[in-house]
């Protein structure tokens, strides 16, 4: 496998301070490799979008690192850094309706990055790249003088997806993007990230809580809970042989579109009350060749054998 675009590496975030001070991400570890989505899965409150964001320099790093094809970009950088990380990494949001200026016209939404980042040398030369970023993303070069409460929450989306691709990102992080949007326009947007991918050639961070959307984005996939990643493998694998028991439980929520099947289906339940490690402290151990699992070596036997 090729060099990670993005490595993550014993990452902690804390928030608040003293005896208030809360861990929402408790040394996390991963890589995303160039041309492949990565999808982050769990629960709300699990962390994910607190890993997304330290990502984009958004929530400061309590520990550990990050580094971006190699550098590092938690931390402090000079201003010339810093506008480089932003410019490479862009972050598309989960609320279409409230990550867009509803004062602005979609021309100044999309340019804003251009703008600040001075990324074009001629007005002829801007407007061609916000009209191929919309068109990029489905919609007509002319919504670009309309406003944001003119569309419909797919196509918000759409613009915000936009926005992102005109500065010519090398990763993006998606943060949960599809869960404020009606069932049917779901796939659509999947449908239009994957594309983008393969047009563009971008690497994805997918932040999800549902398993079953994932799948079909997904090269591979992490699952994590209370701020400790419990189980990563290749996307096949995670729901061929789902190790840990959180991960089982999040398989088990999952809809199956037969209503006989899914009114007879049993649902797991996680405790982490219940699911104690003893005196032996878990690991992150690799179960078997890219799939790795926290756990002790003899919980992971048994998984297996369960």
């Amino acid at each position: 496998m090729s060099q990670p675009i993005l490595s993550v590496r014993g990452l902690s975030v804390d928030f608040g301070e003293g005896r208030h001070r809360f861990r929402a991400v408790n040394k996390v570890t991963f890589d995303i490799y160039e041309g492949e989505t990565l999808s982050l899965v769990g629960e709300s409150g699990s962390g994910k979008t607190t890993i997304g964001r330290a990502i984009m320099r958004i929530h400061p790093v309590s520990e550990g690192e990050i580094l971006f094809r190699g550098e590092r970009i938690s931390g402090p950088l000079s201003s010339r850094e810093e506008r480089r990380v932003r410019q490479r990494i862009q972050m598309i949001f989960q609320d279409p309706m409230a990550s867009l200026n509803e004062r602005a016209k979609i021309d100044y939404i999309v340019s804003e990055g251009l703008y600040n980042f001075r990324l074009f040398s001629s007005e002829e030369e801007r407007k061609g790249k916000v009209e191929k970023a919309l068109r990029d993303v489905g919609l007509l070069p002319e919504f670009a003088s309309r406003f944001p409460h003119e569309f419909s929450g797919g196509q918000r989306q759409r613009i915000g997806i936009a926005r992102a691709l005109v500065m010519e990102p090398e990763l993006l992080v998606a943060d949960e993007p599809i869960s404020a949007l009606d069932v049917s326009i779901r796939a659509q947007v999947i449908n239009l990230l994957n594309k983008l991918k393969r047009e563009r050639h971008l690497t994805y961070l997918f932040i999800a809580h549902d398993l079953s959307v994932v799948r079909f984005i997904s090269d591979r996939i992490a699952v994590i809970f209370g701020g400790r990643l419990v189980e990563l493998a290749e996307a096949e694998t995670l729901f061929r042989t789902p190790l840990h028991p959180y991960t089982r439980a999040l398989l088990s929520a999952v809809p199956v579109p037969d209503p006989a099947i899914e009114r007879n289906k049993q649902l797991v339940i996680y405790d982490p009350s219940v699911h104690r490690y003893g005196e032996e402290a878990p690991q992150w151990i690799e179960a078997e060749p890219g799939h790795f699992v926290l756990g002790t070596p003899r919980e992971i036997e048994r998984w297996f054998q369960s």
